[in-house]
Order: structure tokens, then C-alpha cells, then sequence
């Protein structure tokens, strides 16, 4: 097996996210591997600004209007990485990337254009079935991903991680 050089760390930015963040960090830090924190705006999360198409491409988002949710999206997420994980931050190379899209299908496309060699994602462990889509973007990303998944329920402490990690 190749040593795993490049992480990719799938985050909405929500409380339960947090759990797989902190696995790739620790795990980077473990391996000496870097870490992509990666968190795609889904589009649905702005259709005030415009209607997506059926291949999730928005036709009346302005370029102004994108590129204004874009830069207000990479600050939430140095945000949330400073927040939360300024522990860690210091100790692995970290790589921010904001794109608009479609979760599911961004985070694969990424992973296979890095060469990524392991996504951390973080699942939830609540699944609403009354919800067409319960689930729907890490099993997609289980399914499509051109390398291995790891998926981290959201309510693994830091303990857990920590010892997870030094058995990597």
C-alpha cells in the first residue's frame, strides 16, 4: 500500500462536520500528510440568488453574485478552521478550497484531480427516510470516490480520534 500523502477533509462547515475534520488532522499529523479542508456550497444553499439546472448549474447566479458567495464562503471556512481546530492547524499542512456545486459530485471530481489518496468524511448517524436524499452525499462519494473513504460518525471525541490515529 502507498503511504497517504494527501488528505481530502469534506466539510458543510456544521457542528457535526467537526468530527472528520479533526480525524484527517490528526490523522495527517500522524502520517506527515497534508490535508485538503474542502467545503462546497451546495446549490441549493443559494438558489435565492437563481435556479439550478438539473446538472446543478446555476442560470441566474450572476458572476458577481458567485464570486461574492465564494469569497464569503472561504472566509467561513478559514473561520471555522481557526475556531475550531487551531490545535492542530499549526502542526499539518492544511489547503482551503471553496467551490459552488454539487457535494457529491465536486468532492469526487477534486479527489480524483489531486490524486487524493483518502477522503475523511464525517457522517451524522441521523437519517430522516421521509428525506429523498438521507445520506445521499457520502454514499455517493462511497460509491464514486477513486480512492478509500473513511467516514467518521459525528460523535467520535477527541479521545477516540487521538487513539484511532496513533494506531495509523
Amino acid at each position: 500500500m502507498d503511504k497517504i500523502r494527501r488528505i481530502l477533509a469534506p466539510t458543510d462547515l456544521s457542528e457535526p462536520s467537526q468530527a472528520g475534520v479533526r480525524y484527517a488532522l490528526i490523522l495527517a499529523k500522524a502520517l506527515g500528510a497534508e490535508v485538503t479542508a474542502y467545503h462546497v456550497v451546495n446549490h441549493g444553499e443559494f438558489m435565492p440568488y437563481g435556479e439550478a439546472s438539473a446538472k446543478g448549474v446555476i442560470s441566474h447566479l450572476t458572476l458577481r453574485q458567485a464570486d461574492r458567495l465564494r469569497k464569503s464562503q472561504q472566509l467561513a471556512l478559514a473561520r471555522f478552521l481557526n475556531e475550531h481546530f487551531s490545535d492542530l492547524v499549526p502542526w499539518v499542512k492544511v489547503r482551503e478550497k471553496v467551490e459552488l456545486g454539487l457535494p457529491d459530485k465536486n468532492i469526487v471530481e477534486w479527489a480524483t484531480k489531486e490524486g487524493t489518496d483518502l477522503i475523511v468524511i464525517s457522517i451524522h448517524g441521523r437519517v430522516d427516510l421521509s428525506h429523498p436524499s438521507a445520506g445521499h452525499v457520502a454514499d455517493q462519494i462511497v460509491r464514486n470516490a477513486p480512492c478509500p473513504v473513511l467516514s467518521v460518525h459525528s460523535k467520535l471525541g477527541d479521545k477516540a480520534c487521538q487513539k484511532a490515529a496513533a494506531v495509523a
